[in-house]
């Protein structure tokens, strides 16, 4: 009961908060939703969007883009949201290698690397501006 009471005012203290939870829970989905059995390794709907030829890498490329289209509308500095686009560059350029670059997109995981400089400029901003 402490608990819940503890992140309900939580979340009254940062009205971000309840955005960030959405755009972590919707990266894990593209980068983190299944885990491969055996082994410690998890892979997301974006990767295997990413098999389609031609239309999945514009499609992986779109989803990823709302992360930063979100960060921007909380307020995220051009220089973060320059990181975050970089990623999905890096994943998208990457990514169009036949074979290799799906390999790439398995492991890559703009997503959660975005959402984290999301969560860590939040958390410290001058840290994560400076970086």
């Amino acid at each position: 009961m402490t608990q819940s009471v503890a992140q309900f005012a939580n979340v009254a203290a940062h009205p971000k908060l309840t955005s960030v939870q959405r755009l972590r829970k919707f990266s894990r989905l593209l980068d983190n939703a299944i885990g491969i059995p055996g082994t410690k390794f998890r892979i997301g709907i974006d990767p295997l969007i990413g098999l389609i030829p031609g239309a999945g890498d514009i499609v992986g490329t779109a989803l990823s883009a709302y992360i930063v289209i979100e960060a921007a509308r909380l307020g995220i500095p051009k220089a973060v949201l320059g990181r975050m686009v970089r990623n999905i560059v890096i994943e998208s350029v990457f990514g169009s290698i036949p074979v290799i670059g799906d390999m790439f997109d398995f492991a890559w995981k703009a997503n959660m690397k975005n959402v984290d400089l999301l969560e860590e400029y939040l958390k410290n901003p001058q840290n994560a501006v400076n970086k």
